[in-house]
């Protein structure tokens, strides 16, 4: 491949983009089956397990789940180009998204992905050389597309249309972008202006704004209207998760808690269950919370100890849980405990939905058989997060999810679509938030002689994650529109929200880096941003938990 007479200092002109774009699609694709087939001969040899095999070459088995992750972004951006084609509403700014994009990406997968600040992938770790996928088509594209004069103009344009919705086209319905103008403006009204403060004081998100947010509809916008619902799809829930998150990440999960309560109720409830507790999930009169963490375990549900005993028409339970967010200020717990005390993985676990008594910050556990304390946080300050313990805390059998022991890991399962889905909504809104701020504070700020934006590294960084963003925006609505057709998207699921979740903290660590001294200081927001933005990485199944997710399902 030779690069000597390529000059990344200019436009790609008139050539067909999407062309291009496809071109590198298709080499990206053939280099993911090269790495698919070294690690399934590799596994073949071995002759162990594959989630041995998987646990001895973590490395590069997360490696190949990075990589699955590009190309299906790629795969998703490319759709949203040709889709705007097709309907005349490609314009300038989303094709300079698509270039660039594109060129980043494809280079990234060719030179080496970040897996984490020190961790890269590159086709050598799978005994594979770049040259066998990548031709001078895909080298034109990635040195031309990428060029500083490109990227002046996208940043141009974007401040041309600074304040306004999104930097680039969603792709979306009308629909969709009328809902997001309405929870923009509620976000800028009532939440953005407040958010540091909270965020400072450390105080619950103020109860006007959860009766606020319950009004919009909110916590019922995917429960069906037969149960007191709106009956939205998935594709929503992204839009409304956005914005709200873009405000303030708080006021954006207050509904996640609610989200994973309806998919237990209705993929495993009673009707009884379901016609008791879906009407007051979808109006907000019941707050959920979700119990299912504990101290020695994290992500291995399946080595929980919380026992749950029949004693007459009621379960005592007695155990420990930790990292229960809003845990306080509920009324519901979908409480994850182990009805077979025979067992010591998935299949002894059975799921409750558990009232208590809502408590406030002077006494957060009023309820009888329980007891618990703060966790004092960096950032996603707004609802709190609790340890709680029980003892002989008990729970009417009929609260048993479905009316059948040891089904709650099964039952678990079905939620942690919906619910990375919209972690990884949450984390292109915290991400939008942060660009946001940069585009803001460099546009204005000047340094020696000049704006902040007008330097190339600054430019840079701004630029990249405008593009991101729309990325991670794309490969959002694909898992979606998966889940909302009724398919299985565990895998697209997981990969949204592992790629979301890394841009969220990329993007607020650079605009950080754009605000200087004044970045680290409490009184910007950007500080506060950069807290928030470092749990999404962790909560809903870790990056590593995604990435093995992945991993397995590419190898099966």
């Amino acid at each position: 491949m030779n690069m000597q007479n390529i000059d990344k200092n200019q436009p790609l002109g008139d050539q067909n983009y999407i062309f291009l774009c496809e071109h590198a699609l298709k080499s990206s694709e053939k280099y993911l089956l090269g790495a698919i087939e070294v690690l399934k001969c590799q596994f073949k040899d071995r002759k162990k397990p594959l989630p041995k095999f998987i646990d001895e070459e973590q490395v590069n088995a997360h490696g190949l789940a990075w990589l699955s992750t590009y190309v299906e972004a790629l795969r998703q951006l490319l759709n949203w180009a040709k889709g705007l084609e097709q309907n005349s509403n490609f314009s300038e700014l989303d094709n300079l998204i698509l270039i660039i994009s594109f060129s980043e990406y494809t280079s990234q997968i060719m030179g080496g992905i970040m897996m984490s600040q020190n961790e890269i992938v590159r086709p050598s770790d799978f005994g594979l050389e770049a040259s066998d996928f990548f031709d001078n088509e895909v080298l034109s594209l990635i040195y031309l597309g990428n060029s500083l004069k490109n990227k002046n103009r996208l940043i141009k344009l974007v401040v041309q249309n600074h304040g306004y919705m999104l930097y680039g086209n969603s792709g979306l319905d009308e629909e969709y972008e009328l809902i997001r103008s309405q929870f923009k403006r509620f976000s800028d009204d009532n939440v953005r202006p407040y958010s540091n403060d909270w965020h400072l004081n450390d105080t619950l998100i103020p109860e006007n704004i959860i009766n606020a947010v319950a009004e919009l509809g909110v916590f019922g916008l995917t429960i069906p209207e037969k149960y007191g619902g709106l009956g939205m799809d998935k594709t929503s829930m992204c839009v409304v998760s956005e914005e709200l998150s873009r405000g303030y990440i708080g006021v954006g999960s207050l509904a996640t808690r609610t989200e994973i309560a309806a998919e237990l109720i209705l993929s495993a409830g009673t009707e009884e269950q379901k016609t008791k507790w879906l009407p007051k999930l979808a109006s907000g009169e019941t707050l959920p919370t979700a119990v299912f963490t504990e101290p020695n375990t994290g992500s291995d549900l399946g080595g929980l100890n919380t026992r749950a005993e029949l004693k007459g028409n009621e379960y005592s339970i007695n155990g420990s849980k930790t990292w229960i967010t809003h845990g306080a200020r509920s009324d519901l717990m979908t409480l994850l405990a182990r009805t077979n005390p025979t067992t010591r993985d998935y299949t002894g676990l059975s799921m409750f939905l558990a009232e208590k008594e809502r408590g406030d910050c002077s006494n957060p556990f009023p309820t009888n058989g329980m007891k618990g304390g703060e966790i004092e946080v960096l950032g996603y300050r707004g609802m709190k997060e609790y340890e709680i313990a029980f003892d002989n805390f008990l729970v009417n059998k009929e609260n048993l999810l479905g009316g059948t022991e040891n089904q709650g890991f099964k039952q678990l399962m079905q939620t942690f679509e919906s619910a990375r889905i919209q972690t990884a909504a949450r984390s292109i809104g915290v991400a939008q938030n942060a660009l946001d701020l940069s585009i803001s504070y460099a546009n204005e700020r000047n340094q020696f002689g000049q704006k902040l934006i007008e330097f190339p590294r600054v430019l840079n960084k701004i630029c990249l994650a405008i593009c991101e963003i729309n990325i991670c925006r794309q490969l959002t609505y694909f898992a979606a529109r998966t889940k909302d057709n009724g398919q299985r998207c565990d895998i697209e699921a997981g990969m949204a929200k592992l790629l979301a979740a890394r841009v969220a903290w990329s993007t607020a660590d650079n605009s950080l880096q754009i605000h200087g001294g004044n970045g680290f200081a409490l009184e910007y927001p950007i500080s506060r941003i950069l807290c928030d933005s470092r749990i999404l990485n962790i909560f809903e199944g870790a990056a590593e938990i995604q990435a093995q997710i992945i991993a397995r399902r590419m190898l099966s």
